[in-house]
């Protein structure tokens, strides 16, 4: 059976990121994927999760408290400010989730922006382990949607096919614009 758009994002990581490993979430939003990510790099693993919005900080931490989780650090800042957060003595990121858009439930005007999660994506790449991935929930049915759309695609599509392969899943037969993935890995 063909998967919905975020289950899917989950199989594609759940086949990359291993235990231990330091990965990204660039939209921490309700806490969801942070959430999902503490799971898939277990207790010595680290989750860097990012939000612009301190309301998304605070909802992401607090299903993190109610699920007990202490592997992960909220960082109230753009994703492409994520190179100043790395930590010292990580040389890899094991993958990478971002839900573009807007955080659901509050101010629609608050949206991702076309050249902060390109950038994002830019630097994501020169620190992607082997067969690592980085996948993009592309919601582009509101405002300023279409045009972050426009740029992430037309930067994915020009990624050098002998070192990266981009996939787009997503369904065509839905109305009001439907969100599709674009994964990126690092061969």
């Amino acid at each position: 059976m063909l998967q919905r758009v975020l289950d899917y994002s989950h199989e594609l990581l759940e086949g990359s990121v291993l235990s231990g490993e330091t990965v990204v979430d660039g939209t921490a939003g309700n806490g969801h994927d942070t959430l999902f990510l503490s799971k898939l790099v277990g207790q010595n693993g680290r989750v860097l999760s990012f939000d612009i919005q301190e309301q998304a900080i605070e909802n992401t931490n607090d299903l993190l408290v109610q699920n007990h989780v202490e592997n992960v650090t909220l960082i109230q800042d753009s994703h492409a400010d994520l190179p100043w957060y790395i930590p010292e003595g990580v040389e890899e990121i094991g993958g990478a989730i971002f839900n573009l858009g807007y955080l659901p439930g509050s101010d629609k005007s608050i949206v991702t922006e076309p050249q902060s999660t390109v950038d994002a994506v830019k630097h994501l790449l020169t620190r992607m382990k082997k067969n690592g991935l980085i996948v993009l929930v592309v919601y582009h049915g509101h405002e300023g949607g279409a045009e972050e759309r426009d740029e992430v695609l037309k930067y994915v599509s020009k990624l050098d096919q002998k070192q990266y392969r981009v996939l787009r899943y997503g369904f065509i037969n839905q109305a009001n614009n439907p969100p599709f993935i674009l994964a990126i890995e690092n061969k």
